[in-house]
């Protein structure tokens, strides 16, 4: 049994306010001494950044699409093993989720999976008593679904206040917060979302002190805490790592994997790192932007997403680390990329050169590729063999050409079908995300691969 106070964030729609409310929910309560854990729903990687440095912990993800619902509360145990309490930020609206797959991935089934209390987080800019008829309308669409709050937010006034509790005196639902139009609260943004945490450092930390102190300031804490503590208790047994990612040698050293981090490779979730160090290897961070050689040792390399394109200069004048990868992949070690990984293993990068391991050029575009996506795997490659089917997503602005090598990395099912990605020797590359956590055996392939 699995006993954590907890709360969900929702909101009616995206741009309400969830992260920021979110965010300095966890900074204020972590500020009061308590041990909080944070989660986002879906395949966000950015949010989970703000909400890491908000609470000293690692900002996980809650995905139903690519975990699937089974493993959500387990994720979640896993996450707030031994905290005081747990903030889960939303995604979309309430009840938004995978496109055709009815209440999927969305953030009311998660609410539903944790059995979690929701506060709805209203953007009240334009309204006055009409905000008693949303909160209704969401309360009572899902009976399930346990709304046990309102936060209002961009209030413009005390008058406009007094309104929209009058209005929500009769919803039967308490307000839990009001929070004043300011922008102190807005954290800069551009294609992909908000500037991940990683790149804006100081700026970063004051943004999350400035959300802190007004949450801190327009919310009841005390009565956000005892709505956390109406959450019974979770059945679920927590996920491990180390049963999933395969049986580890008694003996013998562990495998150096090196892992991208830094401003330009943000995007990862904390259980690969957590799966392959269960799966026998040691892990170890380094920085394209930095560092000039592989780490010691270095028998095998996992570049995930982020925003090589906003830092092609850099990356691409740090040539003794592109030829260290470059030597890497040509000896056949195994070298998983994602995204991110993928254009910094292309050949260019907007005309400049990266490693060159891959045979294709990416260049910025207009349109934006976004979406979950079915896939099986073409071919036998060290995360996978032929025919292995995984749930993703894509998340970018980039073209890659061309888009698939001899041998592509996947199939896609949805939502058209094409092939993608490349295999060659110890190379996987892809523009595709995946939640290794969902894929039983992935980690443990990969290290054993770089045990040889």
């Amino acid at each position: 049994m699995v006993s954590v106070p907890r709360l969900v964030i929702a909101a009616p729609a995206s741009g309400s306010g969830k992260t920021t409310v979110a965010t300095g929910l966890m900074a204020a309560f972590a500020g009061r001494g308590l041990a909080v854990s944070p989660h986002k729903v879906g395949p966000d990687y950015i949010d989970p950044g703000y909400h890491a440095l908000a609470t000293g912990r690692p900002g996980r993800n809650l995905d139903a699409y690519m975990c699937g619902p089974e493993l959500i509360a387990p994720l979640f145990a896993h996450g707030a093993d031994g905290c005081d309490l747990a903030v889960v930020e939303g995604v979309m609206g309430l009840y938004d989720g995978a496109s055709g797959q009815g209440e999927l991935a969305s953030t009311a089934q998660v609410s539903k999976l944790l059995r979690a209390p929701v506060v709805l987080v209203v953007d009240a800019s334009s309204q006055s008593r009409s905000v008693a008829a949303l909160v209704h309308g969401f309360a009572s669409w899902d009976p399930q679904v346990r709304i046990g709050g309102v936060i209002l937010n961009k209030v413009a006034s005390d008058r406009h206040e007094a309104l929209l509790r009058e209005a929500l005196d009769e919803s039967g639902l308490p307000v839990l917060g009001v929070l004043r139009r300011s922008a102190q609260m807005a954290t800069p943004s551009r294609h992909l979302g908000l500037v991940p945490v990683a790149e804006r450092a100081t700026d970063a930390v004051d943004a999350v002190r400035a959300m802190a102190e007004r949450v801190r300031a327009g919310c009841d804490l005390d009565a956000l805490m005892a709505l956390a503590r109406t959450a019974p208790p979770l059945p679920d047994d927590a996920w491990e790592p180390r049963p999933v990612a395969g049986e580890v040698p008694v003996s013998g050293e562990r495998p150096v994997v090196a892992v991208a981090g830094g401003a330009a490779f943000t995007f990862a979730y904390a259980e690969h790192a957590e799966l392959l160090s269960a799966a026998g290897a040691e892990v170890v961070l380094f920085d394209p932007l930095r560092d000039e050689k592989l780490p010691a040792g270095t028998s095998g390399l996992v570049v995930g997403g982020g925003f090589p394109e906003m830092y092609a200069p850099e990356l691409s004048a740090n040539e003794p680390l592109r030829r260290a990868v470059t030597e890497l992949a040509r000896t056949g070690a195994p070298v998983a990329a994602e995204c991110a990984g993928l254009l910094y293993l292309a050949r260019e990068l907007d005309g400049r050169p990266m490693c060159g391991v891959l045979d294709a050029e990416a260049r910025m575009s207009e349109r934006l590729t976004l979406g979950y996506r079915q896939a099986v795997a073409v071919s036998d490659s060290v995360l996978a063999v032929a025919g292995t089917r995984m749930r993703g997503h894509e998340f970018h602005r980039t073209v890659l050409e061309p888009g698939a090598g001899a041998t592509p990395a996947w199939g896609m099912h949805q939502p058209e079908r094409r092939v993608e990605g490349f295999v060659q020797g110890g190379v996987h590359a892809s523009y595709l995300h995946t939640h290794w956590a969902a894929s039983p055996g992935v980690a443990g392939r990969f290290v054993e691969m770089c045990r040889g």
